[in-house]
């Protein structure tokens, strides 16, 4: 008998409830002179993809090496056998970061380097950047900064 009236609330109460729907909610409708949201290279968690150049056909990024983040990783893909020329602008000058290392499509390595790098990238594919402070120096450094890659045809 309880049981049989647990049900019958349940029914009641769910036959009761406004329907949801888009009735009362008010729409916006995108027009013409709206201006398209911005495509930038944003970091996520330890991670920067490098998907759009400016109009310099220069990947830019700002980025933040802290505690919990002490490396960051640069993705980008490259389409051609290319000239890259990568720089760190940092806050403070003479600041212990550089890039640590570059991995290339073929997963083999290369590196340290220091705020800036000139490489020949002559692999097609995805090519990995890693960011952070030298190990042999003191005081590592912790905040923001830009990464500038920019890859010239050969």
């Amino acid at each position: 008998m309880k049981s049989l009236l647990i049900i019958m609330i349940c029914i009641m109460a769910y036959s009761c409830q406004k329907q949801k729907g888009n009735e009362n909610t008010p729409q916006t409708v995108q027009t013409a002179t709206e201006e398209p949201q911005k495509q930038e290279n944003k970091q996520i968690g330890d991670t920067i993809f490098m998907n759009y150049k400016n109009e310099k056909n220069v990947f830019i990024a700002n980025g933040n090496v802290d505690s919990i983040h002490s490396r960051i990783y640069v993705k980008f893909k490259n389409e051609f056998s290319s000239e890259l020329n990568g720089r760190i602008i940092q806050e403070k000058t003479n600041a212990n970061i550089r890039f640590n290392q570059i991995i290339y499509p073929d997963k083999t390595a290369d590196g340290p380097f220091g705020t800036e790098l000139k490489i020949e990238a002559k692999q097609t594919g995805d090519y990995i950047l890693i960011i952070g402070h030298s190990q042999m120096a003191e005081n590592p450094y912790w905040g923001k900064f830009e990464v500038q890659l920019e890859n010239k045809k050969n």
